[in-house]
């Protein structure tokens, strides 16, 4: 038997190692992206930066002052409603999105002499190397103010939209700080007049489809076909109406269908991979015919009708929808901040 000192048997290994790295090195230089691990790339954040920035406590919060006697229910046209689109102003500026033409307030004319506004900021995906698509992330704010001496304080319908919004708005800005970039721009829209036939979004597609609406970056006019995505946020967060289950952490997610077939299970990935493990659903209610009906109820409609794919996020309506009894105690701020945290990681793989 031919004997080997371990000189012998090292230096071969050495080399057979060797070998190996510069092939793996090859291969990923040539194959790169095609077999990139999702684990080092879109799949990897820095949670903490994200997460730490909503919290229950801030959600309620701001969730209160919208539903507060000082906003009156936010009316269209209402102090109360002006006093809602300043609040949400100032949050904008805090979160640092860039106004359109030094201006977050547009006009928005509702009719029978209204006047409301819609609160518009961006937030570009990269500002060394700004981006040409869009994703508008939309809530509306506006509610029924005050009738027949009684407020009706929209907890859920919609301050509950506006607080996950402006909670999307904190951590992506969060994430802006640390450096990261994204193929997309976000424009976040506080829409008013949604109970007056959608007349905020309406209101917002015209400005986009004459032109109207400028990159605050670049200048360039944000047209139509530089749409990606329209997500809306309409009454996230309550318990009250679970899904056949019964179970409280649920999700509705409409408009799965509208996006390319790549991105159908998009959801249901993140909802594993986060760990946020919510109930999801992508009928209002199994019903195809409520379903349907739902979609055509609030902001994402006009991005509808004119092809632009347009999602969703709801917990449906519930028995004090509409009613004074909407209120924030109403709401479960555990399960809403899981539902932030979930679409927030989900926008992030969609940019």
């Amino acid at each position: 038997m031919t004997k080997y000192c371990k000189k012998d048997m090292i230096q071969p290994a050495r080399k057979t190692l060797s070998g190996l790295c510069i092939a793996a090195a090859v291969l990923l230089f040539l194959c790169g992206p095609a077999i990139q691990c999702p684990g080092q790339s879109a799949w990897t954040t820095n949670d903490n930066a994200a997460h730490n920035v909503v919290w229950e406590d801030k959600l309620y919060r701001e969730i209160c002052f919208l539903s507060d006697s000082l906003c009156g229910g936010r009316a269209t046209g209402s102090a109360g409603g002006n006093e809602a689109a300043f609040y949400i102003i100032r949050r904008f500026r805090q979160e640092g999105l860039m106004a359109f033409e030094d201006n977050y307030a547009k006009h928005v004319f509702a009719g029978g002499g209204l006047v409301g506004h819609n609160v518009i900021g961006m937030l570009p995906g990269s500002r060394k190397h700004p981006a040409e698509p869009y994703i508008i992330v939309g809530a509306h704010y506006d509610h029924l103010g005050i009738l027949n001496g009684k407020m009706y304080p929209g907890a859920d319908s919609n301050a509950s939209g506006v607080a996950a919004m402006l909670a999307l708005a904190d951590m992506f800005s969060a994430m802006k700080m640390l450096g990261k970039t994204y193929g997309s721009n976000i424009i976040f829209v506080a829409f008013d007049a949604n109970g007056m036939n959608l007349s905020g979004s309406y209101a917002l597609w015209r400005m986009i489809e004459n032109g109207e609406l400028s990159d605050p970056l670049t200048g360039a006019a944000v047209t139509p076909d530089r749409i990606r995505l329209m997500v809306n946020l309409d009454q996230i967060g309550s318990s009250l109406s679970p899904l056949s289950s019964g179970r409280g952490d649920y999700m509705i997610m409409l408009g799965n269908d509208s996006l390319p077939k790549e991105d159908r299970r998009l959801i249901e990935m993140c909802n594993s991979f986060y760990d946020t493990s919510l109930e999801l659903s992508h009928t209002y209610y199994g019903s195809e015919d409520f379903t349907r009906i739902f979609s055509s109820l609030s902001d994402q409609r006009v991005f509808m009708e004119h092809g632009i794919p347009s999602v969703l996020f709801t917990s449906g309506i519930t028995m004090n929808n509409n009613k004074t009894a909407d209120i924030p105690e109403t709401l479960d701020m555990k399960v809403m901040r899981l539902r932030v945290i979930l679409i927030f990681h989900w926008l992030e793989k969609m940019l």
